[in-house]
C-alpha cells in the first residue's frame, strides 16, 4: 500500500493523507478543516475506487473560495495516480 501526503491550498486543511491499493483510497484523513465533514467524506470514500474519486469530487467548492477539501483531496489523489 502506497501512502500520500498532499498539502492542500485555500481551504481550512493543512494536511491530507492516504492510501492507494490496487486503484482503491484507504485511510484518508484530514488534518485541520471541518472536523464533521472530513471524517465524514473519508469514511464515504473507504475503499473507493481512487481515479473515480478525482472524477467525482474535482471542481467542488465551498464558498467564495474556488475550491474545498473534496477539491483538494482530488487534487492529490489525481497527483499520487500521475494525473
Amino acid at each position: 500500500m502506497e501512502k500520500y501526503s498532499y498539502a492542500p491550498k485555500g481551504v481550512c486543511a493543512r494536511q491530507i493523507d492516504f492510501e492507494i491499493e490496487d486503484g482503491k483510497l484507504y485511510n484518508v484523513k484530514f488534518t485541520g478543516g471541518c472536523d464533521g465533514n472530513t471524517k465524514a467524506i473519508s469514511k464515504l470514500l473507504e475503499g473507493a475506487d481512487a481515479a473515480h474519486t478525482v472524477d467525482v469530487l474535482k471542481g467542488n467548492i465551498c464558498g467564495m473560495k474556488g475550491t474545498s477539501c473534496a477539491d483538494q483531496l482530488a487534487k492529490g489523489i489525481a497527483q499520487a495516480l500521475g494525473q
